[in-house]
C-alpha cells in the first residue's frame, strides 16, 4: 500500500517559519515587523490557550468525568510542544538582539 501522496497532503497548508518570511518580505518594514510582531503574540495566545485545555483535561480525568488517558495524553503534548515551540522562537529572537547590539556602528 502506497502512503506517499499521504505525506504530502498532510502539510499541504502548513508554512514553513521561512516561508512566512519570504510572504512577509514583500510587505514594508512597518508592516513586516507588525506582522512578526502579531504572529508571535498569538503564538503566545495559543500557547496558553493549549495549556489551558490541557489544565482543564487534568481536571476532568481527575474527577472522575473522563475515563480515557488517550486525551488527557493528546493534550498535553499539545501543550508541551507548543510551549516548547514558543520558547524557541523566544530564544531565537534574544539571539538576534543580542547580535544586533553588538554590531559595530
Amino acid at each position: 500500500m502506497d502512503v506517499s501522496g499521504i505525506a504530502g497532503a498532510a502539510f499541504a497548508g502548513i508554512q514553513t517559519p521561512e516561508e512566512q518570511f519570504r510572504i512577509a518580505a514583500g510587505a514594508t518594514e512597518e508592516e513586516n515587523f507588525d506582522s512578526v510582531f502579531q504572529s508571535a503574540l498569538n503564538m503566545v495566545t495559543e500557547t496558553s490557550d493549549l495549556h489551558n485545555q490541557a489544565n482543564e483535561e487534568v481536571i476532568r480525568f481527575a474527577l472522575g468525568q473522563a475515563e480515557n488517558t488517550h486525551d488527557l495524553l493528546i493534550a498535553q503534548q499539545k501543550a508541551n510542544m507548543a510551549l516548547q515551540y514558543t520558547v524557541a522562537v523566544k530564544d531565537g529572537i534574544v539571539d538576534a538582539y543580542k547580535e544586533i547590539m553588538q554590531m559595530q556602528i
